[in-house]
């Protein structure tokens, strides 16, 4: 047994983006591995819990998910949710260009006006599933990556969870490593 302490981190996770791209499905999808295809907004912001362990690192994180609302209503509110946040994931629905094009001009720029310079974010285009629809190139989401400097860029599907573990953890896995973990 191990004479070092368990180490134990409580990062705050927002998940932004416009209304309908699938934050809150990706936060289900990740915390209770279930989708549900009746589409009900988030007012204001809904938070939600989870304990992830990395046993070989004898590291357990309470992850707090604040899923933040995309409509204009909530505009003015948001910038007390963006406080304390460690990271984000910025997601757009790839068959919505809109949701695409906010993730720069309206959703970065109000959670970099908030949030530590160096807080690190995921892109995630979401809904996959729908590829027959899409409208966003993958290409395009690169270029974005590297233009707003993401750690990542990832496709996901929230109704049948592809990528869905990865994004979140990728984006786990970089906050701690700011935190001197080594991952």
């Amino acid at each position: 047994m191990s004479s070092e302490k368990r180490k134990e981190f409580v990062l705050k996770i927002a998940i932004l983006g416009d209304a309908g791209v699938g934050k809150t499905s990706l936060v289900n999808q990740y915390v209770t591995h279930s989708f549900k295809s009746d589409y009900r907004k988030t007012l204001g912001v809904n938070i939600v819990r989870k304990d992830i362990e990395f046993k070989s690192k004898d590291i357990q994180v309470r992850l707090l998910l604040w899923d933040i609302a995309g409509q204009q209503q909530y505009e003015k509110a948001r910038n007390k949710y963006y406080e304390g946040c460690v990271g984000a994931l910025l997601v757009y629905d790839i068959t919505r260009d809109l949701s695409f094009l906010d993730i720069e001009g309206k959703w970065l720029r109000d959670f970099n006006k908030y949030a530590n310079d160096d807080t690190p974010y995921v892109l995630i285009g979401n809904k996959n599933d729908l590829e027959e629809d899409r409208t966003v190139k993958i290409q395009d989401a690169l270029k974005l990556k590297e233009t707003i400097n993401a750690i990542e860029c990832i496709e996901t599907s929230a109704k049948n969870g592809e990528n869905v573990e990865n994004a979140f953890i990728k984006l786990v896995n970089h906050v701690l490593k700011t935190k001197g973990e080594d991952f």
